[in-house]
């Protein structure tokens, strides 16, 4: 079974691009292809934590969690951003069913140990944190092999009821290693990886491993694009064919970068 596994940044699903997305990620389906979408939710859940007072923490672009900010993300990627992408998918023609971690343990997870962090020695304890241990495969199989287009929050749970957050990136990745996709394409709010982040001409069309390791330990790559590099490379080596990270996508953009790889945002090779 050819499978595409698309991630779109809560930036995304917030923007006036959602519309134009979706109906290219419709138009993947209608033609017979299997879409697999996982989403974020980080906008949306610092605006949702600054409105209950909480002050958002934020290491090497991952968010530390305790109980009161795992509270935030059931409530924002769970529940507003998968219901806000799902009735966009709908309106395109999709056919979107939202998941989450304790769907059937869609995504199963453990806690994180602390880790070290990239320009740092000191171990970090990230709180409820999920590392994947497992995907369920044959649902998301079964949902596909029915012409459906599974939707996966960002949130990971154990078999004794206990739930985490996840980078969307780490998840999407997992899956897409899970169902042995064609592509994975990760959607963001920044038109590719950039040389200059200020500047979006200096947009890098092909990166390796390696360019790409010292890219982030030069400075030149920084904040939430460093966890999307390391997760994407953790993919290619574990086999996935091909990892696209696009953004910023003009109506038929997405589609030129499936059908094109690299002729849209940063191909990601080994």
């Amino acid at each position: 079974m050819n499978t595409i596994v698309i991630k779109l940044g809560g930036e995304v699903v917030q923007s006036e691009a959602l519309a134009s997305i979706a109906s290219d990620i419709a138009a993947l389906h209608n033609r017979g292809q299997k879409v697999v979408l996982v989403h974020g939710g980080g906008p949306q859940a610092t605006e949702l934590q600054k409105q209950l007072g909480q002050t958002p923490k934020m290491i090497g672009g991952r968010r530390v969690t305790d109980q009161a900010t795992l509270d935030v993300m059931k409530m924002t990627v769970a529940g507003k951003v998968n219901v806000d992408l799902c009735a966009a998918l709908c309106a395109a023609g999709a056919n979107p069913v939202g998941l989450h971690g304790a769907s059937s343990l869609t995504i199963e997870a453990k806690r994180r140990p602390p880790k070290k962090v990239p320009g740092s020695d000191e171990l970090v304890d990230y709180g409820l944190v999920g590392d994947v241990i497992a995907v369920n495969r044959k649902l998301i199989e079964l949902l596909l092999s029915a012409n459906y287009t599974p939707v996966v929050a960002c949130l990971g749970a154990d078999r004794h009821g206990s739930l985490f957050n996840i980078n969307a990136d780490t998840i999407a990745n997992q899956i897409a290693m899970a169902v042995d996709a064609e592509a994975l394409v990760l959607v963001t709010d920044v038109p590719a990886v950039l040389r200059d982040v200020n500047n979006s001409a200096s947009r890098i069309a092909k990166m390796s491993i390696a360019e790409g390791t010292r890219a982030i330990a030069e400075g030149v790559v920084t904040r939430g694009m460093i966890p999307k590099l390391e997760e994407s490379f953790n993919a290619i080596t574990a086999g996935v064919k091909s990892v696209l990270i696009v953004g910023r996508l003009a109506p038929g953009e997405l589609l030129s970068a499936v059908e094109a790889p690299g002729s849209v945002g940063t191909l990601l090779v080994p």
